[in-house]
């Protein structure tokens, strides 16, 4: 049975939840579950702390776990990512008091406070920089003012609760994070029942990023539509009844599928429709 850590709380949980409902796998109905079993689906899901999954699936002790990309890093475990999710998308910066630093090459003799000691400190050795980091659990914007630090690290969405304290965003960014899946550094790369996972939600992630488009067009259009719905390998293209139109079904990127609809219509297809795709294997 695959053992697989998942996020108990906190921004990976509900995402990381929805992801496995969708790839059709049970899940916990209460948050007060620490574990459940998926006999159909012979999986073990184990609801642990974000912080702590690297080092559980780096133990051997789970086969795998989805937790950030920064959590992974910061922990120093013994794991490694082996396949991206999409969410909780986030990116570490250092921000400071104007006229402080401008980059990462300034903060020599200098500290930094962050809640991910290892991530900051990783980053600033690969840079040859010489400075204190403090580890601090949360609120580090207040440790400038406060005179724990001259510099901050930390997750930058906006930044303007970083202007709200008159701090700076300085230098390139840390790190980009989001979710991810990790397995034990080392272990069997092709384990059939981890392949198996990834294809599922690697469906999931196709399904949320394409959908399914069918429309009509004329014979002497087709080679024009189909430039516009080439589809992955190939679409689909069938004989309608009235002589000198086809049928034609393709994938397409979402975000694309209103320019793509407006420009198959300029073409002269018709009955052009787009259908959400649930769940898929490639």
């Amino acid at each position: 049975m695959l053992r697989i850590a998942v996020p108990n709380k906190g921004s990976l949980s509900g995402p990381a939840a929805e992801m496995l409902h969708e790839a059709g796998y049970q899940q916990r109905r209460e948050s007060k579950e620490l574990r459940i079993v998926d006999p159909e689906n012979e999986v073990e899901f184990f609801y642990l702390r974000p912080r702590d999954i690297a080092i559980y699936v780096s133990s051997g002790r789970l086969d795998i776990g989805i937790t950030g990309r920064d959590l992974l890093i910061d922990s120093g475990a013994k794991a490694e990512e082996i396949l991206p999710l999409g969410f909780a998308r986030s990116t570490f910066r250092y921000a400071t008091k104007p006229g402080t630093a401008t980059g990462v090459e300034d903060l020599g003799g200098m500290t930094v406070a962050t809640s991910y000691e290892g991530i900051v400190a990783g980053h600033l050795a690969e840079h040859g920089i010489d400075a204190s980091v403090v580890h601090l659990d949360g609120a580090v914007e207040t440790a400038i003012e406060l005179g724990v630090a001259e510099v901050i690290a930390d997750v930058v969405e906006t930044g303007t609760s970083l202007r709200n304290a008159g701090l700076e965003i300085i230098g390139e960014p840390i790190m980009k994070s989001e979710a991810v899946v990790v397995r034990r550094s080392g272990a069997d790369a092709e384990d059939p029942k981890v392949q198996q996972f990834l294809r599922r939600l690697q469906g999931v992630l196709v399904a949320r990023t394409y959908v399914m488009m069918d429309y009509d067009c004329r014979v002497e259009q087709l080679e024009k539509a189909v430039a516009l719905t080439p589809g992955l390998e190939s679409p689909t293209v069938s004989p309608l009844h009235n002589e000198g139109w086809v049928a034609v079904r393709a994938m397409v990127p979402a975000k694309e599928a209103q320019r793509i609809m407006d420009d198959l219509y300029d073409i002269g297809a018709r009955a052009i429709l787009t259908t959400a795709i649930h769940a898929c294997r490639l």
